[in-house]
């Protein structure tokens, strides 16, 4: 049996703003410990784990571990039907993902439970020389930067400062956040990726007010956003583009 309830699911809501943009189906993994979900899209591209630990419910029960196969974008759908103040029961039967949002006024809706045959990915192991914790909006904002001349984006993480760099026929973009990492190495990190992708992950825009970059020389980039009391994170690894022409 799996039940919880939230008196607050925005994390829940940003999470599948950005993740039913990337994967179309997942599999959710409940337990006595909490729920999480690994997911790879089918190019290769973006890597995702979501985790809540069950502290971050309000009432949490789960008697034997579940696995839920979903559609995403049905997920966000029923999720954007609730309102602010709405609590969110969820449970599972055989067949269905169950919502109730109890408030001012009660909604009940099920989402119908897929057949697939699916195995949770598992990450590369990686050494990421860079690391840059930066304010999520900055990183927003930059990005936007970024995309009036470029589809792509360097990001250097040196010792002193992290620096995003977007070049186009038509111009150039250079955006420079100062901040101190513990390295005395002049550059501890530099790769080029696609600033769509990125974009795709920035959805989540909700989840932290600061966003953890972690990465080195032609590296997937590591980009891990967590809530306040870290009894939920929200991860993302993105593979870097390699081209003749890159920045």
């Amino acid at each position: 049996m799996f039940n919880c309830r939230l008196d607050d699911y925005t994390l829940l809501k940003t999470s599948f703003e950005s993740i039913s943009k990337i994967v179309s189906e997942v599999q959710i993994q409940t337990d006595s410990d909490g729920i999480r979900l690994d997911a790879l899209d089918k190019s290769h591209i973006t890597f995702i784990h979501l985790e809540f630990c069950k502290d971050y419910f309000s009432d949490y029960v789960c008697t034997e571990p579940e696995k839920i196969n979903v559609d995403t974008e049905q997920v966000l759908k029923v999720l954007k039907r609730g309102k602010r103040d709405d609590a969110l029961y969820l449970s599972v039967d055989e067949n269905n993902l169950i919502f109730d949002f109890n408030g001012d006024v009660n909604k009940h809706f099920k989402i119908r439970l897929i057949d697939m045959d699916y195995t949770a990915p598992s990450p590369p192991e990686l050494v990421l020389s860079g690391k840059s914790v930066i304010p999520f909006k900055v990183l927003k904002d930059s990005m936007s930067d970024m995309g009036l001349f470029s589809e792509k984006v360097l990001i250097s993480i040196k010792s002193d400062k992290t620096v995003f760099i977007g070049k186009g026929d038509m111009g150039d973009s250079k955006v420079e956040y100062n901040g101190l990492y513990g390295s005395d190495e002049d550059n501890i990190g530099e790769s080029t990726y696609s600033l769509e992708k990125i974009n795709e992950l920035l959805r989540a825009d909700k989840f932290s007010a600061e966003a953890i970059l972690e990465l080195g020389v032609n590296t997937p980039l590591t980009l891990t956003l967590q809530n306040e009391d870290e009894t939920g994170t929200l991860s993302f690894l993105l593979a870097p583009r390699i081209e003749s022409d890159d920045l």
